[in-house]
Order: structure tokens, then sequence, then C-alpha cells
């Protein structure tokens, strides 16, 4: 359960200004300060994840060791990464505990932007939101999950946004290697009707991993 920070996500999603000015929705989010610092930038944001079904206290005892297992990952894979955007492993750390402190604070203040569930189903009205974001999932977990759920679980994503769905990174955890079905997932997207586009962002950190993937509407 990572604590990525609002920064981290308007470099990985190349989020600008107009961006901010309709709903977001972060899916899964996590322990990701999103929403918190959305709230405090003016910009309308929600969470998902069914890790929110444990409760503020069960989530915050397992952040540390999850940060701990994250950092161990990241040791083991030295070669697969790149200091660029953090300009240390300090600044990182750093980034990630002030996320973690912003979190927990929100979902504490404001449960109610935070929804305890998971794709590939989302408890939502079509077009309800405008931007979708889902960082570090699809893709990162290729190894468990398969294209056909894939495919669900960004169709579903379509589904509640009145956009655009933004996924990132296009690798594996760990190994950052690319995901062999792809090109075929795009495909399949393409026949259910929806544009797709790869897309360069200002942010890499597995060596490689500077693009997401873009979904637009039904043609």
């Amino acid at each position: 359960m990572s604590s990525r920070s609002f920064a981290e996500y308007r470099a990985m999603f190349a989020i600008d200004d107009r961006d901010l000015g309709g709903v977001i929705l972060d899916c899964a989010g996590g322990a990701s300060s999103f929403v918190a610092e959305a709230r405090t930038a003016g910009a309308r944001a929600l969470a998902a994840d069914p890790l929110y079904s444990q409760g503020a206290g069960a989530i915050a005892d397992r952040l540390a060791a999850d940060l701990t297992q994250g950092n161990a990952m990241i040791d083991a894979n030295a070669d697969r990464f790149v200091w660029t955007w953090y300009g240390s492993a300090e600044r990182r750390r750093e980034m990630r505990l002030a996320a973690r402190s912003a979190f927990m604070a929100d979902l504490r203040r404001h449960p109610g932007s935070y929804l305890a569930t998971g794709l590939p189903h989302l408890p939502l009205a079509d077009d309800s939101v405008d931007l979708v974001l889902c960082s570090h999932l699809l893709f990162t977990w290729a190894g468990r999950l398969d294209r056909e759920w894939h495919r669900a679980a960004i169709t579903e994503m379509s589904r509640v946004s009145r956009a655009e769905v933004r996924i990132f990174p296009l690798v594996r955890m760990g190994d950052g290697e690319p995901v062999g079905f792809l090109d075929a997932l795009r495909a399949d997207l393409r026949a259910d009707g929806l544009v797709c586009a790869v897309r360069r962002v200002p942010y890499e950190f597995q060596r490689g991993a500077d693009h997401m993937l873009a979904v637009g509407g039904h043609r």
C-alpha cells in the first residue's frame, strides 16, 4: 500500500491545471495523498481501493511494513531504477512519509471520499467523474492479473469517466519488463470502440517506465 504524493501524480499522469477543474477518481488509491492534496488545491477528487474496508487503524498499522517492503524491493532491483526525478533515495522517503501522513489525516476527516471497492467493478454511475487515474495496479501486476482482467478493468473505468482514463506505468513490478499483452489489449479496446494512446510523461523511476496509457471515450 504505497503513499504517493500529489506531485508524483502530476508527473506520472501529466496532469495540468485544466485536468484539476473536473472530478477525479484515483483508482486504486492505496495510501496516496492525491485526494487530500487535491482538496487543499481546490480540486474535487475521490479514491477507490478495497483496502479501505479495513478501517483507518488497520491501514495505519500496515503502512510502515509496506514501506519497508517496497524499499527492499527497490534495493533488490537497484539497477532497474533511476533517481533523476526524486534526486535521492532520502528525498523519495521524505515524500512518501509526508504523503502517508496527509492521507491518514484526510481519511479520518473525510471518510466519504474513500470508497472501499476495487476493479473490475465500481459502484459509480456512468459518466460520474471526469478523469480516472490508475497508478501501479494495471500492468504493474500483469503477472497476476491477465489480459481479460485488464480489459474488464479499463472498460469499467471508461464507463464511469466522462473524459479520459490514464494508467501508469506500462511495465511490470520489480523487474520493469514490458507487458507482453499490451499491444493485444490495445487492439481489444479499439474493438470495443475505445480510443487509446501511449503518451510519454515527465516522470521516470523504474528504468524505461516513462509512458502512460490514455483511454478516451467511444469513437
